[in-house]
């Protein structure tokens, strides 16, 4: 169970310029598996080794970026006191219906202070991953194709107020904090990773005036070795890169970072350690954000900084 009853991301809907190019990019290159689509246009995803229907949602838009995030809760107990947690809170919640998305439960949607679309389910089809649940291989060679990540491991979001983001994930949602960038003054964070886990982050924010916007998504690969074949797949296929293969600082995990056609950020990342809530969160001074982000360059470029959709 995760450590107020969030298990772990669930899935995210994106918002694409042109849905082909989109079915293309994250079907063939990215490699992820098309599980369906519904009335609405929208097409579903997930990864090889996830066993639950979608965690990728792709919808048509006039704009790029991120519709919403989710997470996927321990059970429908769960769901329900997190939805009247969060109302005490002071945060107005909907209920989204069941079947609203293809094969998942009733889910529970709210705005976070950076502007961002959250959402909370209990409930979604096991759809499995192509091994049994009785004495599997270690994996499926038809089934890892492109890319091919094991999971969306997590997201980078930009936005204001992210101070009372942290306060409102850590006190009523369970997450805490793991890594964080503090400007100048020593006090204000400019960023802040969060777990809901023992993973170096389940998700992170970066401090901006403008609300709910997308930095990236992120997809879990199991090896550096796999994050250099990403490479080499996005070199053939063309995918305009932003920044590596290299190294964070931050979570110490290695990375890719490049754009689908729309020019939503992705990233293919491996390696990070784990952690535990009570672990003391790793500092960052703002002079040393440079290796924090990028440890082999020791600086960011401009687009990391700039770009978001």
């Amino acid at each position: 169970m995760g450590m107020n009853g969030v298990l772990r991301p669930g899935h995210a809907q994106i918002r694409v310029l042109d849905l082909e190019e989109g079915i293309h990019h994250y079907g063939k290159v990215l490699g992820l598996l098309e599980t369906g689509r519904d009335k609405q246009g929208r097409v579903y995803f997930k990864a090889w080794d996830e066993r639950d229907h979608n965690s990728v949602v792709l919808r048509q838009a006039d704009r790029a970026g991120l519709d919403h995030f989710a997470f996927k809760v321990a059970n429908k107990a769960t769901l329900e006191k997190l939805d009247s947690d969060l109302r005490a809170y002071g945060v107005p919640t909907e209920r989204i219906p069941a079947g609203e998305m293809l094969e998942t439960g009733e889910r529970v949607r709210f705005q976070i202070p950076s502007g961002h679309i959250f959402e909370l389910y209990a409930e979604k089809k096991d759809v499995g991953n192509g091994m049994p649940y009785v004495n599997p291989e270690a994996w499926v060679p038809a089934a890892e194709h492109g890319i091919a990540p094991i999971r969306m491991d997590h997201c980078l979001l930009y936005g204001p107020d992210i101070e009372k983001v942290q306060k409102l994930l850590e006190e009523v949602l369970g997450f805490y904090v793991t890594e964080h960038v503090v400007l100048e003054d020593g006090k204000t964070d400019l960023a802040i990773f969060l777990s809901t886990s023992i993973k170096a982050h389940d998700i992170a924010f970066v401090r901006h005036p403008e609300p709910g916007k997308l930095h990236h998504i992120s997809f879990l690969l199991d090896s550096w070795e796999k994050v250099l074949r990403a490479a080499d797949l996005m070199s053939m296929a063309r995918v305009s890169i932003d920044i590596g293969p290299t190294r964070h600082g931050i979570t110490r995990g290695e990375t890719i970072y490049a754009f689908d056609p729309s020019g939503n950020r992705f990233e293919t990342f491996a390696g990070g350690y784990q952690t535990y809530p009570d672990c003391q969160p790793i500092k960052w001074t703002i002079d040393q954000v440079g290796p924090a982000i990028f440890y082999h360059d020791r600086k960011l470029n401009e687009a990391f900084l700039s770009v978001v959709t």
